[in-house]
């Protein structure tokens, strides 16, 4: 191991620019709204319901386990609450911190692996696809898994390229273990030794020595990837085997096997087939996945010169995306953590790449038809018929979209003006004004104008004011960010409970005590018995397009 040359003053200076981009694009309208559907909400709750209860262990949602997801990112949730102090303020922080960690931490790989100046190439590659923005802006499991793997990945690429380095190898499998405990596929940087051991007996360039070393020096990396899962595991196993209940038993059952190896080998949603991943990279991955088409002829190159520096993230990076293509249960986040990987294998190859003709041509194009169909669509829609806006309104339960078309004709503006500006002579300047002018419109934007429907509050503020101070509401067919956003006394009949059974159960719960309650339901064939017209029955408006009414006993007389 050779100590890197310090930054000069240019490189320092590249740097710290690059990081107020990112922080800019990241942390854009953080604090301006509450967790959105489909798995904020659900995941702040099971973190809420963990701090209220002081049971950090068996995660609820409502009145009943939570056994989809293993705990760290909820501990992590609450963590950040402990410290902040507020939902809003706190919930999207293990995201954006892990953002900024993984583009670090691809900058540092490339510019230990080449120099300073792919390092940045491979951190902009990462930052200049869509799908990285888009999740590390929203509190779900995957941006921290990603955090992991890609520390994990750091490891093993210092102990196995610059290596030998025996505490980063071990910090590696660690995080690996982490990665499990956070969500099941956290085991993938272990895959890294597939292309590893095939490097090694094929004699390939760029490895690091390993003389006289003990196997058991090199599976002692077991023992710290059990560790970091027995972090969760061994208090949880205690905690069952001490107890007689049922349900802990059956929750892990299921943590344990049913939403592990069961849901990837029979999974039951989210069906899609082989090739899937190939449209998720192609288009969510862009700008930089259009690089892909000009990176085969280096990558195969390099493969024929056994170029273990390009080779073995390329390698893991396919091998993940091939692990999840092999299910038929795929969902387009799934292959995240193979982006830092790919921008890794690419980094050196795109300064030149960016220097050619054809390459620029597409790009320019690219930014030039995207950035014309949003400043149509947003023309368009702010002229379309009165109806047609009004739907949208009624079924997202917003006072006007008309801001919303103004963020569309300005960021297609503002990017058609820089693709005909720039053109084909510096693409990469109009796609930094495209990112900026897209995600501060969005974060800006967006977030103020959908909360309130997107996250139920203005419901649920509507249902305690009609309900009154000390009233309990029941939920009966709810969603996460209904019980999230409750405020005042509140309870829930079963999530996973069919909704003809959560009414039923509600009805019977409302009328033991008919002045001290009302339930929440939504209009839905499940409660036709109810009378929307009588006067115990209060409608509440629109939200994640459903339209939601506050009950009394007097107006499930009808109901059984």
């Amino acid at each position: 191991m050779t100590a890197l040359p310090a930054l000069n003053r240019d490189e320092r200076k590249q740097l710290f620019w690059f990081f107020v981009l990112a922080f800019l694009l990241l942390a854009a309208g953080y604090g301006l709204r509450e967790p959105w559907p489909s798995d904020e909400p659900r995941f702040v709750l099971v973190a809420k319901q963990m701090v209220e209860s002081g049971n950090y262990l068996f995660p609820h949602r409502g009145i009943e386990l939570y056994p989809d997801k293993p705990p760290l990112f909820f501990w992590l949730l609450a963590a950040c609450y402990q410290v902040i102090g507020s939902w809003r303020w706190s919930f999207l922080l293990p995201s954006l911190l892990s953002g900024i960690a993984v583009l670090y931490l691809t900058y540092d790989s490339a510019r230990r692996l080449w120099n300073p100046s792919v390092g940045l190439w491979a951190a902009s590659a990462v930052l200049f696809s869509f799908q990285f923005v888009y999740q590390f802006k929203r509190a779900q499991i995957d941006p921290v898994l990603v955090l992991f793997t890609t520390i994990a990945l750091y490891g093993f690429i210092r102990h196995l390229l610059l290596g030998p380095h025996w505490r980063w190898f071990y910090l590696g499998c660690f995080f690996s273990g982490l990665g499990i405990i956070t969500k099941g596929v956290g085991f993938l940087p272990l895959l890294i030794f597939i292309p590893y051991i095939a490097l090694r007996f094929a004699k390939a360039d760029g490895l690091a020595v390993h003389t006289n070393t003990s196997v058991f020096r090199w599976s002692a990396g077991l023992i710290f990837f059990l560790a970091a899962i027995a972090i969760w595991l061994l208090p949880l196993l205690w905690t069952v085997s001490q107890g007689h209940s049922a349900e802990q038993h059956q929750y892990l059952n299921d943590i344990l096997f049913r939403q592990t190896a069961e849901r990837y080998a029979n999974p039951w949603g989210h069906r899609e087939p082989f090739w899937y991943f190939g449209k998720v990279i192609l288009l969510f991955w862009l700008p930089f996945s259009l690089a892909f088409f000009w990176l085969w002829k280096p990558w195969l190159l390099s493969l024929r010169a056994k170029d273990a520096k390009v080779i073995l993230p390329l390698a893991w990076a396919i091998l993940v995306v091939l692990f999840f293509s092999l299910s038929s249960g795929k969902r387009d986040m799934y292959i995240l953590p193979a982006l830092p990987a790919f921008a890794l294998a690419a980094a050196p190859f795109l300064q030149a790449l960016t220097e050619r003709a054809s390459f620029r041509y597409v790009l320019s194009a690219l930014l030039g038809i995207i950035s014309t169909i949003l400043l149509a669509a947003g023309l368009v829609l702010m002229n379309s018929e009165p109806g047609f806006e009004k739907k949208l309104l009624l079924e997202r339960g917003v006072a006007s979209l008309e801001p919303a078309w103004w963020m569309f004709v300005a960021v297609g503006g503002i990017s058609l003006l820089a693709s005909l500006g720039f053109r084909h002579r510096k693409p990469l300047h109009t796609c930094l004004i495209f990112f900026l002018s897209l995600w501060l419109g969005y974060s800006f934007v967006a977030y103020p104008l959908l909360d309130d429907a997107s996250s139920s509050k203005g419901i649920m503020t509507s249902a305690r004011n009609s309900a009154g101070a000390n009233v309990t509401i029941g939920l009966v067919d709810w969603k996460e960010q209904n019980l999230l956003q409750a405020t005042g006394p509140s309870t829930d009949f079963g999530f996973l409970e069919s909704p003809a059974t959560q009414l039923q159960k509600g009805v019977a719960w409302l009328k033991t005590s008919p002045g001290e309650r009302r339930l929440l339901v939504q209009a839905s064939k499940y409660t036709e018995c109810v009378d929307f017209r009588n006067a115990e029955a209060i409608s509440l408006g629109n939200a994640n397009r459903r339209s939601w009414w506050l009950i009394g006993n007097a107006a499930t007389t009808a109901c059984h």
